[in-house]
C-alpha cells in the first residue's frame, strides 16, 4: 500500500492538534501583544482566544465528524463551521467600533480581530506557512505603518473646545481671530446664551476644529483662557 492511499484527509493525531493550537496561541498572542501596546480594547487575551477559538472550530468542522463520512446521504462540508466563525467574528468586532460625536474609533481593532480569526482558521486547516507569513504581515501593518500614518496622515487631529465666557460680540472676535492666526480650521460652532447670577449674561461656544498639530491643543488653551472675560476652557 502506498503512502499516498494509506493517507486519511480525515483524521488528525493528537501530536498534530497539539501543534496546531500552540501555534494559533502564539500567533494570535503576537498579535494580542501589539494591541495590548497600544491599549486598545481588544488585547492580548482577547487576540489569543479569538485564534485559539477559531482554530478549534476549524478542526472540528474537517475532522470532528470523520465518523460520518461514509454514511449514506451524508454530505460533510469542511467550510461550514469556518463560515459561521466569519459571521459570527463581526458582532464581536462590531463591539470595539465606537462613535464619540467627533470620529469614529476601533476599526482597525475590528479589523484585526477579524484577520486574527482568519489566522486562527488557516492553521486549523493546516495552512502553517499562509498563516505565519500573515501574522508577519499583520504585525508590519499595526506597526510599521501606524507610525507612518501618525507622521504623514493623521497630523492633524479633531478636537470640541467648550468656552465659557462673558457675552461680549468683541471677545467673541478675539476667540476668532487666536483660532485663525494659530491655522486651526473651525469645523462647526455652536453658541448657548444663559445669564449667571453673579456674572450676568454669558455664553457657552462650542467649537469643533481640526487643529495642525496635536501638541498644539495646549497652547491654545492657554491663549484663549488669557483672553479678559473667558472663564473656563475645556478640549476633547
Amino acid at each position: 500500500m502506498t503512502l499516498l492511499s494509506s493517507f486519511n484527509p480525515w483524521f488528525i493525531d493528537e501530536l498534530h492538534i497539539f501543534i496546531r493550537l500552540m501555534l494559533a496561541v502564539c500567533l494570535g498572542g503576537l498579535i494580542g501583544f501589539e494591541r495590548e501596546q497600544s491599549n486598545h480594547a481588544a488585547g492580548l487575551r482577547t487576540n489569543i482566544l479569538v485564534c485559539l477559538g477559531s482554530c478549534l472550530l476549524m478542526m472540528l468542522s474537517i475532522y470532528g465528524f470523520s465518523d460520518f463520512v461514509d454514511e449514506p446521504n451524508v454530505r460533510v462540508d469542511p467550510a461550514r463551521l469556518a463560515a459561521a466563525v466569519i459571521t459570527g467574528i463581526g458582532f464581536l468586532g462590531a463591539g470595539t467600533i465606537l462613535f464619540t460625536g467627533k470620529s469614529i474609533t476601533g476599526l482597525t481593532t475590528a479589523a484585526s480581530l477579524w484577520v486574527v480569526s482568519a489566522i486562527g482558521l488557516a492553521v486549523g486547516s493546516g495552512f502553517y506557512f499562509a498563516s505565519v507569513t500573515s501574522t508577519v504581515l499583520v504585525l508590519l501593518i499595526l506597526w510599521a505603518l501606524n507610525k507612518i500614518e501618525r507622521k504623514y496622515v493623521k497630523g492633524k487631529k479633531q478636537y470640541l473646545f467648550k468656552i465659557e465666557s462673558d457675552d461680549r460680540s468683541v471677545l467673541l472676535r478675539a476667540i476668532n481671530s487666536i483660532l485663525i492666526e494659530r491655522g486651526v480650521r473651525i469645523r462647526e460652532i455652536a453658541v448657548n446664551e444663559f445669564t449667571d447670577h453673579n456674572r450676568g449674561k454669558q455664553v457657552t461656544l462650542q467649537v469643533f476644529v481640526t487643529l495642525p498639530k496635536a501638541e498644539a491643543v495646549m497652547a491654545l488653551i492657554e491663549d484663549i483662557r488669557e483672553l479678559d472675560g473667558v472663564h473656563a476652557v475645556k478640549a476633547e
